[in-house]
């Protein structure tokens, strides 16, 4: 079983990653309530960096870029985790934002190097999609940290949660809306604005252009 198990990783990297971020957002209102959540979470994030570099092996991008990107990330959040030091949440969550975009970038040339689509780049297509969910995400949680009411016009509400941010960040990939977050600031709906058409290029690029060859008769 854990044999096959290890198999099935190696060939399908991407599917792999996706139940892993899919797991993250489905945890994360649990870990929210709890008084280790910020040390939890983190330790989260570090794994899913881990992950997420594997599998750029994969792919025609640079596996040194990620290691030069996501290894900053990871002293960062260990920083976090040992240190009362809040003033690095902004740092963290930009180079986070960056080193998932790569990785989504990573993954898109991966899937149009070809004119097929097999079963890891179908896997590969969801992945990506998440991966920008969290990219933007963080991108959010950079805003929040330096303009605490960028998602709220109430001064005295509290900072929204990464499962709420997460939530906005889905929602507007998708073009369904933006849910009960709302972005407020100047500097959030540009971000905002961003992500939704990020959202309809890729669906309209990269992923109808895989449903388009899967249509298509095997030579």
């Amino acid at each position: 079983m854990i044999k096959r198990f290890l198999v099935r990783t190696r060939r399908h990297p991407s599917a792999i990653l996706l139940i892993v971020q899919i797991l993250g957002v489905l945890l994360g209102p649990f870990t929210e309530e709890s008084r280790y959540s910020h040390a939890i979470f983190n330790i989260f994030g570090i794994f899913v960096l881990v992950m997420t570099t594997n599998m750029v092996r994969r792919t025609p991008g640079w596996t040194g870029v990620s290691i030069l990107i996501g290894t900053p990330v990871v002293v960062l959040l260990v920083l976090q985790m040992s240190a009362d030091m809040p003033y690095l949440l902004p740092w963290s969550s930009a180079l986070e934002a960056i080193f998932y975009f790569y990785a989504a970038g990573s993954l898109i040339a991966y899937m149009i190097e070809d004119y097929r689509t097999t079963t890891d780049e179908l896997y590969a297509a969801a992945a990506t999609f998440t991966l920008f969910v969290w990219a933007f995400t963080h991108l959010f949680v950079m805003t929040q940290a330096l303009q605490p009411n960028a998602f709220s016009t109430d001064p005295s509400s509290v900072a929204k949660t990464w499962s709420e941010l997460n939530h906005l960040s889905f929602a507007l990939l998708s073009s369904t809306g933006m849910g009960n977050v709302v972005a407020v600031s100047a500097h959030a709906r540009a971000i905002a604005s961003v992500e939704m058409l990020t959202g309809l290029m890729y669906l309209a690029t990269v992923v109808a252009r895989l449903i388009g060859f899967t249509m298509q008769p095997r030579k």
